[in-house]
């Protein structure tokens, strides 16, 4: 039988998690806690085998509770279940000892089958999760083959635009016009297939990271 605990600030979401793990024969759930500040002194209690976290909790958040529980108990499995989908906060909840991490959207079915395959050692995440974490491995490649198919002058001016630098800085540097560096940049945006400097910077810093 797997012990599963709950934290989750929402009454019907966290009921109706309850209700899901409940209706698994293999299941059950032994606590459910609507703060972090409660789940690290009721968690540990009940010594369960798998806690399914929320974010958005209030005060401290889900993803800066992981830590300080998995301290506590070293041998729990914490799969996030949240709305947000954005890379920053998956990659901070996997950094942080989430073995999992499932979008609230996602059917019963699909959050008993994460329950189970973490279990057998697995790390499960809804389709739309995994693609963003398969699309982020990809990104500095892609960046950087496109950075490396710009001509000198534009990777000159595309690196002094991540710098922070204005297009007359940028021209009064490179010994160029305002005009030269605006034709400049709109090769460098369109071979980068972005549309603004933001974009374009943000693409040649992932590019150097990678």
């Amino acid at each position: 039988m797997t012990k599963i605990a709950i934290v989750e600030d929402n009454r019907v979401i966290r009921e109706s998690l309850m209700e899901f793990v409940g209706a698994d024969p293999e299941s059950r759930c032994v606590c459910a806690c609507a703060t972090a500040e409660d789940a690290l002194k009721i968690i540990p209690k009940h010594q369960p085998d798998i806690v399914l976290m929320d974010i958005q909790l209030p005060h401290i958040s889900g993803i800066d509770c992981i830590a300080p529980l998995k301290q506590l108990l070293p041998s729990v499995q914490i799969i996030m279940v949240t709305v947000y989908e954005d890379t920053e906060r998956i990659f901070k909840a996997l950094r942080m000892g989430a073995c999992g991490y499932l979008l609230k959207r996602c059917a019963p079915e699909e959050l008993i089958a994460a329950i189970h395959e973490v279990r057998q050692g697995g790390a499960p995440m809804s389709r739309e999760i995994a693609r963003k974490v398969i699309s982020s491995f990809q990104e500095p490649v892609t960046a950087a083959a496109e950075v490396e198919d710009l001509s000198q002058r534009e990777r000159e001016i595309l690196e002094l635009v991540a710098g922070g630098f204005a297009n007359k800085a940028i021209a009064d540097r490179l010994g160029l016009t305002d005009g030269t560096v605006r034709w400049h940049l709109r090769h460098v945006y369109h071979k980068l297939h972005v549309r603004s400097r933001t974009e374009a910077a943000l693409k040649f810093r992932t590019a150097k990271a990678g």
